[in-house]
């Protein structure tokens, strides 16, 4: 039996086993439109007052290429700032910016791990998935594993033709200064980072020494005046001080039993927790657990974290791939969409989805399965559409849901 049928193999016994959450209750009629595509690795999105999607985009294979692009209403593109860091992580796929957050006319964005750390060898000898060493040349750019702030009126949303960072702005940036630049054209915006996350921490490995764990901010949200980012890399939500930009810790997710252990699949024993979509529901987060390879049916999860209280509680079990999650507030009730980096079976072969739970017990509504490799969710809840952006550079406008 070769690797491929191998994976049909194991996908077809967890389904029949029942491991993955997702029933099989019809789509609902949404309407799925592409509504922009040629970005470059879309991300983090967010909606500004005006109805326009931010998008983050994190870059191609070309060095500092990550970018914040505006898309109108009506699907037409422009980029509002180019040049911002992007690396080859030790994944080997590109990495920069990744989550957003508006608030006021300040635009908080994470910076992911980029190329801080290169995969993993036992003496010099062949590559060990899931170790990873510091990259010996150095991280390509100083902002990596960060979270800047960036202020911008509504002027430069509505008509800008855009900013470009270089190499040096970014290094001005990271010593601690404000960057200030204009295009030109009257138009300005300022860029400082807001808090820079240690690079990474040594974490044992069985066969690698000097094995690190990088940190890998991807999605934000705030409450009061604490900015909360998962951290896919470290497996934790840090806490972040707006006024100061002092990170700390706030709660950190353990490995679990992997079901597939001992078939020949990557993930060994043990699967990581990869926090990566985040959301508020009143005084509490809640946070997507995507988990590692090879990403078996029914092991992601939504956790409940109290920030008072610094502990967390399952929230939503039984997921596939569950990457972001938008609560949804009406007359006093609340229902939660989910959305599934893929459906079904290990790996990324299958659909994604949006799921939509009137209870986190469930079980969900599909409410469609349009979707490839999607990452983040925005509602523009005025025009009745839920924009998707996917891993590849789409973004797909949901209606009719």
């Amino acid at each position: 039996m070769n690797a491929f049928q191998l994976v049909r193999s194991v996908a077809a016994l967890a389904l029949t086993a029942g491991i993955s959450a997702i029933s099989s209750q019809a789509a609902a009629t949404a309407v799925c439109t592409e509504f922009a595509s040629g970005l470059r690795q879309g991300n983090g999105t967010a909606l500004t007052p005006h109805g326009r999607l931010l998008v983050a985009e994190t870059g191609n294979r070309t060095p500092h290429s990550g970018r914040l692009s505006i898309i109108e209403p009506d699907g037409r593109q422009r980029s509002l700032l180019d040049g911002l860091p992007s690396g080859i992580a030790d994944v080997g796929d590109p990495s920069g910016p990744s989550g957003l957050l508006l608030r006021g006319r300040t635009l908080y964005l994470a910076i992911g791990v980029g190329d801080v750390g290169v995969i993993g060898r036992n003496a010099g000898g062949p590559p060990v998935p899931g170790s990873s060493l510091p990259n010996p040349a150095g991280p390509s750019s100083p902002l990596f594993s960060s979270v800047l702030a960036i202020h911008f009126s509504s002027a430069v949303e509505q008509a800008s033709k855009g900013f470009t960072m270089t190499l040096a702005d970014q290094h001005w940036i990271a010593a601690g200064n404000k960057l200030e630049m204009s295009n030109g054209g009257g138009d300005k915006i300022t860029v400082n980072l807001l808090a820079d996350l240690p690079n990474y921490v040594l974490s044992p490995h069985p066969v690698v020494a000097g094995n690190i764990k990088s940190a890998n901010p991807f999605q934000l949200a705030l409450l009061g005046d604490q900015l909360y980012a998962t951290d896919g890399g470290r497996n934790l939500v840090w806490r972040i001080e707006l006024a100061s930009g002092a990170a700390t810790p706030l709660v950190a997710f353990p490995p679990i039993p992997n079901p597939m252990f001992g078939l020949p699949l990557p993930g060994g024993p043990l699967l990581d927790a990869v926090p990566t979509g985040l959301a508020t529901f009143g005084d509490q987060l809640l946070v997507t657990l995507f988990r590692g390879a090879p990403f078996p049916p029914g092991t992601s999860t939504v956790q409940k974290v109290d920030p008072a209280t610094a502990s967390d509680s399952l929230f939503i079990a039984g997921l596939k791939s569950a990457i972001d999650i938008l609560p949804l507030s009406s007359k006093g009730a609340t229902e939660f969409l989910v959305l599934q980096h893929a459906s079904a079976g290990p790996f990324f072969g299958s659909p994604g989805q949006v799921l939509r739970f009137a209870s986190p017990a469930g079980p969900p509504e599909v409410v469609t399965s349009c979707l490839r490799r999607p990452i983040s969710m925005a509602l523009d809840e005025k025009r009745g559409r839920l924009y998707v952006t996917e891993y590849g550079g789409r973004v797909v406008a949901i209606s009719g849901w």
